[in-house]
């Protein structure tokens, strides 16, 4: 099929966003491309539709094990037959994706940037026909950037293998100099090409705040704005704190952290995609790969400390093209907190020693040994026992994560596994002699094929459900079959974990290279001072402000800002702003309307008229947004 016949059979639509073609057809010819398309540009679809138009797999590297699940189910719902391979899988399940990877009919394969320097990906890989090699969240390779992650770097040793085939880098958000440590770290060819799409969201109005009461502009907010809405905060804490404030003012709302269970998150998540939680107050641990169009509002009601990433999040809000609104709420305490950030997310060096030799002694791991083994942490009790500030562990073991010294996964999550011990002839004479726990034999024996050969990934709330039995009997009664050596059964895991990327360094031998760490404060603190400028400039639309951060100094003043609102100064005298607020009551009567179709029903009235009245009604509550982004009465 042509690309156009793939994305009208698979996605159903008839012709494709800006620049997506441009670099698909980029990407066929062989070139290694660069793709900066901001958040909700459809990015999957540029490397999507290249590899179903030819023959091979798609090799796919994202660190985001939600948005890989999210991706591969997607593609399979399409009828795309698609794989993926993350942390928390066996050894065995690992195998057996390779497997079919290399014989079966598959067009992707989602891997983290880790699970390519294994021996056992390496020794599957020249057997795989790998058409494309697509990097999303390519901004982690640049240590320059805003979320290095050391194991992006070594994405270009598959060039040793891979030495035709194209890469195609993907990310949301990376400044110039980002973009060329991506281009030099993939060794692209002279060949390469690269795509910026434009910053400019013209149906989105940024705005800044300063308040001293955050919980009443909050809820004035999301009271003007109708529909669905997500609340950025900066600690877990917080998240419930903010759910709690907005169900007692009857706002139906639910919060998001990765403290959460697997389940929760994944239930809370499905809950607010289907409307049925209003806001999600959350950690920008949400929202990755979530394709929710609606969005009427983001709100931070914490300081971010990057415009990458206030960026990615705001522009979550209003992907369906409708009117949507980005605002950010701050007090003169946290402007002065975000000056001293970098001294807390740089320790200095004795510091970072004090925290490594700390985790060393808590793990009880002798100097030269240790590499390659992985330990459940409790990052509060690790930090309560050896009197450490938490804020300094936490920024010490990112800093020893980016010298490749430890790995610390803070999401980790290891499905529960069992594998039966025993013959099947075997079963019926413990069946005998065990009748209660034929229940949970056979159950687990009609829903998963291949127990008796390899550990099998259950679902134990599934399994309680399918043999009618309340979750806390169903494990007791796991538990028993393993303590009777019937099975081998594994529970879950779902704490955090540190893996030792090599052997405990002696006291005198503890070494890490400040230069690049310096470099790596020095970045931080300018990004620190745009995200500074940003809140602090009255002048500038702020369109225009985000845009020019990342080089785009294309775009015009979007006009719907506050910035932009303000600047105009525009003077209405009582007369007319009257005839102005009867002629908006007057079409709002009829039926609710867009504020694009509402304007043009307002001829020759001035745009900035307009917004000016719009807001002043929108403010006295004689008029909002409802959950589709239109005016109403």
């Amino acid at each position: 099929m042509t690309i156009h016949e793939i994305l009208k059979e698979y996605w159903g639509y008839d012709t494709f966003r800006p620049l997506q073609e441009d670099i698909i057809n980029a990407v066929l010819r062989g070139n290694d491309t660069l793709a900066l398309l901001p958040t909700g540009g459809g990015k999957s679809i540029c490397f999507q539709v290249p590899a179903l138009a030819k023959d091979g797999l798609c090799l796919v590297i994202s660190p985001l094990i939600a948005l890989m699940k999210d991706q591969v189910q997607n593609l399979k719902t399409k009828g795309i037959p698609a794989l993926s391979i993350f942390s928390g899988m066996s050894f065995l399940e690992v195998k057996k994706t390779l497997q079919n990877a290399v014989h079966g009919n598959y067009k992707f394969l989602y891997v983290s940037p880790e699970r390519l320097e294994t021996n056992l990906f390496l020794e599957y890989l020249p057997a795989m026909n790998i058409n494309l090699i697509a990097v999303d969240e390519a901004h982690c390779i640049s240590q320059w950037g805003y979320d290095f992650r050391p194991p992006y770097i070594r994405i270009a040793q598959l060039r040793e293998y891979l030495q035709q085939t194209p890469i195609l880098a993907l990310t949301a958000s990376a400044t110039v100099t980002v973009q060329n440590d991506i281009c030099e770290k993939l060794i692209f060819s002279k060949k390469q090409q690269r795509f910026q799409q434009s910053f400019e969201r013209p149906n989105l109005s940024y705005s800044v705040f300063n308040v001293t009461g955050k919980q009443n502009k909050l809820l004035e907010i999301l009271n003007n704005v109708k529909g669905s809405a997500i609340v950025y905060c900066k600690s877990r804490r917080h998240t419930k704190d903010i759910a709690d404030l907005l169900l007692l003012n009857k706002i139906n709302a639910s919060y998001y952290h990765a403290g959460l269970t697997t389940e929760e998150r994944n239930k809370r998540q499905e809950d607010w995609i289907n409307n049925t939680t209003r806001v999600m107050a959350c950690t920008n641990a949400f929202g990755m790969g979530i394709d929710k169009p609606n969005v009427r509002v983001v709100i931070h009601y914490d300081v971010p400390d990057c415009l990458e990433n206030y960026y990615q999040e705001a522009g979550r809000a209003g992907r369906d093209g409708k009117r949507a609104y980005a605002v950010l709420l701050y007090n003169s305490k946290e402007l002065e907190d975000l000056k001293l950030q970098s001294g807390i997310r740089y320790p200095a060096k004795e510091e970072i020693k004090k925290v490594y030799t700390a985790i060393m002694n808590y793990l009880q791991i002798a100097a030269g040994s240790g590499e390659g083994i992985s330990f459940d942490v409790d990052l509060a009790a690790f930090t309560t026992a050896f009197k450490i500030n938490i804020l300094t562990a936490t920024y010490a073991i990112k800093t020893l994560e980016q010298e490749e010294i430890i790995r610390y996964n803070e999401v980790f999550f290891k499905p529960s596994t069992l594998v039966f011990n025993c013959y099947k002839d075997q079963l019926n004479d413990f069946e005998n002699q065990y009748p209660q726990l034929e229940a949970v034999i056979k159950g687990l024996l009609r829903s998963y094929e291949g127990i008796f050969d390899f550990p099998a990934t259950i679902y134990e709330t599934q399994l309680a459900k399918f043999i009618q039995k309340k979750l806390p009997e169903l494990i007791k009664e796991l538990q028993q079959l393993n303590k009777l050596g019937i099975v081998e059964y594994s529970p879950r895991k779902d704490k955090p974990q540190i893996t030792l990327l090599q052997n405990r360094m002696y006291a005198d031998s503890f070494v890490i290279n400040l230069t690049d760490y310096l470099q790596r404060k020095q970045n931080f603190e300018k990004r620190i001072e745009s995200i500074y400028k940003y809140i602090q400039q009255t002048n500038t639309c702020r369109s225009q402000l985000i845009a020019s951060y990342f080089n785009d100094l294309t775009i015009k003043k979007c006009g719907i800002c506050d910035n932009c609102i303000n600047q105009n100064d525009v003077v209405i005298s009582i007369e007319e702003f009257e005839n102005i607020a009867a002629k908006i009551f007057q079409h709002l009567a009829e039926k609710p309307l867009l504020p694009d179709e509402l304007m043009k029903k307002l001829a020759g009235v001035r745009k900035e008229k307009f917004w000016k009245v719009t807001d002043y009604l929108q403010a006295e509550k004689k008029i909002y947004f409802n959950k589709e982004g239109e005016m109403q009465k």
